[in-house]
Protein backbone atom coordinates (compact mmCIF):
# COMPACT_ATOMS: atom_id res chain seq x y z
CA UNK A 1 0.00 0.00 0.00
CA UNK A 2 1.09 3.13 -1.00
CA UNK A 3 -0.08 6.90 0.11
CA UNK A 4 -1.54 8.91 -2.75
CA UNK A 5 0.86 11.78 -1.55
CA UNK A 6 3.69 9.66 -1.59
CA UNK A 7 2.95 9.03 -5.01
CA UNK A 8 2.82 12.32 -6.01
CA UNK A 9 6.33 13.43 -4.49
CA UNK A 10 7.90 10.55 -5.94
CA UNK A 11 6.38 11.90 -9.63
CA UNK A 12 6.93 15.76 -8.93
CA UNK A 13 10.99 14.63 -7.85
CA UNK A 14 11.31 12.98 -11.06
CA UNK A 15 9.40 15.62 -13.33
CA UNK A 16 9.71 19.21 -11.13
CA UNK A 17 6.96 21.05 -12.95
CA UNK A 18 4.39 17.88 -13.10
CA UNK A 19 0.59 18.35 -12.01
CA UNK A 20 -0.12 15.32 -10.51
CA UNK A 21 -3.83 13.97 -9.39
CA UNK A 22 -3.81 10.72 -7.62
CA UNK A 23 -7.23 8.95 -6.95
CA UNK A 24 -6.95 5.72 -5.04
CA UNK A 25 -9.89 3.59 -7.16
CA UNK A 26 -10.18 0.86 -4.15
CA UNK A 27 -9.55 2.16 -0.75
CA UNK A 28 -6.30 0.20 -0.68
CA UNK A 29 -3.76 2.21 -1.72
CA UNK A 30 -2.65 -0.32 -4.04
CA UNK A 31 -4.83 -0.47 -7.43
CA UNK A 32 -4.84 3.75 -8.41
CA UNK A 33 -5.60 6.35 -11.15
CA UNK A 34 -3.04 8.91 -11.73
CA UNK A 35 -3.08 11.88 -14.09
CA UNK A 36 0.12 13.74 -14.77
CA UNK A 37 0.22 17.19 -16.79
CA UNK A 38 4.04 18.32 -17.56
CA UNK A 39 5.94 20.45 -20.37
CA UNK A 40 8.14 18.21 -19.96
CA UNK A 41 5.85 15.93 -22.01
CA UNK A 42 6.13 18.01 -25.42
CA UNK A 43 7.41 15.92 -28.02
CA UNK A 44 7.18 12.86 -26.79
CA UNK A 45 5.13 9.79 -27.25
CA UNK A 46 2.55 8.24 -25.26
CA UNK A 47 5.03 5.67 -24.59
CA UNK A 48 7.81 7.70 -23.77
CA UNK A 49 5.87 9.77 -21.56
CA UNK A 50 4.28 6.99 -19.27
CA UNK A 51 8.32 5.23 -19.38
CA UNK A 52 8.92 8.67 -17.23
CA UNK A 53 6.32 8.17 -14.35
CA UNK A 54 7.27 4.91 -14.52
CA UNK A 55 10.59 5.23 -13.73
CA UNK A 56 9.48 7.57 -11.26
CA UNK A 57 7.34 4.95 -9.40
CA UNK A 58 9.92 2.08 -10.00
CA UNK A 59 10.30 1.40 -6.54
CA UNK A 60 6.51 1.36 -5.83
CA UNK A 61 5.85 -0.59 -8.86
CA UNK A 62 8.79 -3.36 -8.17
CA UNK A 63 7.70 -3.83 -4.58
CA UNK A 64 3.68 -3.99 -5.75
CA UNK A 65 3.16 -1.58 -2.91
CA UNK A 66 1.30 -0.11 -6.32
CA UNK A 67 -0.32 -3.21 -7.93
CA UNK A 68 -2.23 -1.24 -10.62
CA UNK A 69 -1.93 1.87 -11.98
CA UNK A 70 -4.48 3.70 -14.78
CA UNK A 71 -2.04 6.49 -16.03
CA UNK A 72 -3.19 9.20 -18.32
CA UNK A 73 -0.28 11.55 -19.32
CA UNK A 74 -0.65 14.78 -21.13
CA UNK A 75 1.19 18.49 -22.29
CA UNK A 76 -0.40 21.19 -21.07
CA UNK A 77 -2.74 22.82 -22.90
CA UNK A 78 -2.07 26.38 -21.39
CA UNK A 79 0.38 28.20 -22.70
CA UNK A 80 1.53 32.26 -22.36
CA UNK A 81 0.49 33.13 -25.59
CA UNK A 82 -3.25 32.34 -24.25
Amino acid sequence: MVQPDAVESAIQSAIPDARVTVEDLTGGGDHLQVSVVSAAFEGLSRISQHQLVYGALQQELASEAIHALALTTAVPTDSPSN
